[in-house]
């Protein structure tokens, strides 16, 4: 019996890892069509929204907030350089440093975004108190991680 509580733990339904990333997996996958208007893929989406806030932000700053390393953001924002919605420069007062400017074609694609976070939440189906919990809940995972 004692050998059953241990291997509870094992168990794959007792599990938050699984839930946490099919969950997201499935939320990317719904924001795919809402995104196929603006030509762009769901990070792509993430950097313009950051850029729609504050038109111009560092590599490094752009990193932090969407957690990803440069590894991975540098080609991306290669990427949407080579579409026209941003501009990639170096810093006048610190050459090591690259400086992200939303293009004025980057920043008409937010009047054709405005409706995506409300037909994501059409599509998903949660009352909104519910998803904001989720993403407090999500929150807050991720800063017991980071510590």
């Amino acid at each position: 019996m004692a050998r059953d509580a241990e291997d509870a733990s094992l168990r794959f339904d007792q599990q938050i890892c699984f839930p946490l990333y099919s969950a997201a997996n499935a939320v990317v996958r719904a924001y795919r069509p809402l995104l196929k208007k603006l030509d762009v893929t769901y990070l792509q989406y993430m950097v313009l929204m950051l850029l729609w806030e504050q038109s111009q932000l560092s590599v490094k700053a752009l990193g932090e907030r969407l957690r990803l390393d440069s590894g991975t953001l540098t080609p991306l924002l290669k990427r949407l350089e080579s579409k026209g919605l941003v501009e990639r420069a170096r810093s006048e007062s610190d050459e090591r440093v690259r400086i992200i400017t939303i293009t004025p074609q980057g920043q008409a694609l937010k009047a054709q975004a405005r409706t995506i976070p409300e037909d994501l939440a059409c599509t998903i189906g949660l009352p909104k108190a519910t998803g904001q919990e989720i993403k407090k809940l999500c929150e807050q995972v991720l800063v017991a991680l980071e510590d």
